[in-house]
């Protein structure tokens, strides 16, 4: 299942009506590389809030299992480091840093399982705990193998442009995860185990970042995969009278583009036609024949 697939994949999706603006091979299961991380960012933020924690006071050790995966180390890493799970968390969705996602994955893994008496594998649980939010929210095509996104051994993850547009409706959702995947740089720091800090500015791989009303999401690239970019366009809100009262509805446009070399251009060049699509939907009153596959749902299960 998990090999690479020919072709390009997108949906262009207006995240508050649900509904689909553009798609094509939306539904075909893929690789989908380190769009991943979208689903463990919504986890860490999700346990976060569920638990009153506070992202960036709180500190995890970066385990040897992490070390294991290889890949790029843009922060350096080393077994024993510690970082706070915010700036852990700067790095696995601005820089894309696999050992960054898996250190996250690790501790609040462990800590849910601590939460229920039971100990083990915390990358395992963390895993867990992003097919139950797959399942909650309607990603019927994806399985995720991993907190990273890589193809590894014995690993088998897919999803679908569909699937990743529903998971970043949902992710956007939430102001803990849009704050992190809307700045440009991050400048963040790691404890030694010696104790000595060191500090790292951390660059966002999405390019289209520092544009006009872009807040996200992620950016993913594997052989396998290819070139990947998840993005979320804001617009003012639509403001309109009911019944003498002024309603305001938000307006967000969530762009998928699955294995295109030049996936910013492409995703770029989904805005203005996407938001004139939109505009003529509203503007004809908003029909829709066939719900199933002229709007995308996405539940709020937590």
């Amino acid at each position: 299942m998990a090999r690479g697939q020919q072709g390009e994949a997108y949906m262009v999706v207006e995240a508050h009506s649900g509904k689909v603006l553009m798609a094509n091979n939306s539904t075909v299961q893929r690789p989908i590389a380190s769009l991943t991380k979208i689903a463990t960012a919504v986890i860490a933020v999700d346990w976060a809030d569920a638990t009153g924690t506070d992202l960036s006071q709180v500190s995890a050790a970066v385990p040897a299992s992490a070390l294991a995966i290889g890949g790029a180390n843009p922060l350096a890493l080393q077994v024993g480091d510690r970082l706070t799970l915010r700036d852990a968390l700067y790095s696995a969705m601005l820089g894309s840093d696999n050992i960054a996602a898996a250190t996250v994955a690790d501790h609040v893994g462990r800590e849910i399982l601590r939460a229920r008496g039971k100990e083990g594998d915390g990358v395992a649980a963390f895993v867990v705990e992003m097919n139950e939010l797959a399942k909650a929210i309607g990603l019927s095509k994806t399985r995720f193998a991993n907190p990273h996104g890589l193809e590894l051994p014995k690993q088998k993850a897919f999803s679908t442009a569909a699937d990743v547009a529903k998971l970043s409706v949902y992710a956007m959702r939430k102001p803990g995860v849009t704050f992190i995947t809307r700045q440009k740089e991050r400048q963040i720091s790691v404890t030694g185990a010696d104790g000595n800090k060191r500090s790292y500015k951390i660059q966002n791989t999405n390019e289209l970042i520092g544009e006009p009303n872009i807040l996200g999401v992620k950016t993913g690239t594997t052989t396998a995969a290819g070139a990947c970019v998840s993005v979320s366009v804001e617009r003012d809100p639509l403001v309109r009278e009911v019944n003498g009262e002024k309603k305001a509805t938000p307006r967000r446009l969530i762009i998928v583009v699955l294995n295109n070399p030049d996936r910013f251009n492409r995703a770029r060049g989904f805005i203005a036609p996407g938001w004139a699509k939109y505009d003529g939907w509203v503007a004809a009153g908003a029909p829709v024949e066939d719900r199933d596959s002229e709007i995308l749902d996405v539940p709020n299960p937590r």
